[in-house]
């Protein structure tokens, strides 16, 4: 994994860091929740490019030069969806279509380019009592999977429940347990034209998830299993054949 070279970029809506929400945030996650991503994938990845961009860039920092370039895109948002631009969606969902890899983390189910590619509500159960979550791996065999413990020990965090109103997945990887008694399917795949996509749900804007070690593998896992730096970019498009093109 360390030996890979890739252009990654890790988004964040980054609002509840402007507005100090959570008063523990900014302790917490100093440099952003986008920057504490970053800094778990840069000891997995040292000789890639690790950038991060924020609802507040122009272009949401993700301009048709940035995605040309990118070999996987990690999205978190939260309370901002509706924010996005849509054209900026079309542009993330025609790159993710022709090959760029897509990892969305935690609420990012809600966001419009999960929802989009998916093609279903995306939502679920929730409670937020800081309650433990367990994160049983069911599908060792994953490469997403490979080094991780089993179960995963998160102290406290938001509850994620079921019904998880989305397509069948390709892959079901991990299913965490709460203490309330509500499980969750919290790591899936799924492949959307010549992309692929790998959903994570463990990561809340009021407990420092993303510092445990084994949830930062886990997302560099992802990232490592979504990324294609080989693939072409282009969309699948619908093509007319004169007749006489193949001789027998």
């Amino acid at each position: 994994m360390s030996d890979s070279k890739l252009k990654i970029v890790v988004w964040n809506e980054a609002v509840h860091e402007a507005r100090n929400e959570p008063a523990t945030i900014g302790d917490m996650y100093p440099e952003g929740i986008h920057g504490a991503i970053a800094a778990g994938l840069r000891g997995f990845y040292p000789d890639s490019e690790i950038s991060t961009a924020t609802l507040a860039d122009p272009e949401h920092g993700l301009s048709e030069e940035v995605l040309a370039q990118t070999d996987v895109l990690l999205w978190w948002g939260h309370i901002a969806h509706e924010e996005v631009s849509d054209e900026v969606v079309e542009r993330v969902q025609r790159h993710v279509l022709g090959g760029m890899g897509l990892v969305v983390l935690h609420s990012g189910h809600f966001a419009k380019i999960f929802i989009r590619l998916l093609g279903t509500t995306c939502s679920l159960k929730w409670r937020n009592e800081g309650e433990r979550e367990l994160v049983w791996t069911v599908k060792p065999s994953h490469p997403i999977a490979a080094g991780i413990e089993s179960p995963i020990v998160i102290p406290k965090q938001e509850m994620y429940g079921e019904l998880f109103d989305i397509p069948e997945p390709d892959d079901l990887i991990f299913i965490s347990s709460f203490e309330g008694g509500e499980v969750f399917r919290s790591g899936v795949t799924f492949s959307r034209g010549k992309g692929r996509i790998f959903y994570f749900s463990p990561g809340d804007q009021e407990y420092p998830v993303y510092h445990q070690p084994q949830i930062q593998k886990v997302i560099a896992n992802g990232v490592g299993w979504v990324a294609q730096p080989g693939v072409f970019r282009e969309t699948p498009e619908v093509s007319n054949p004169a007749r006489g093109w193949f001789e027998a």
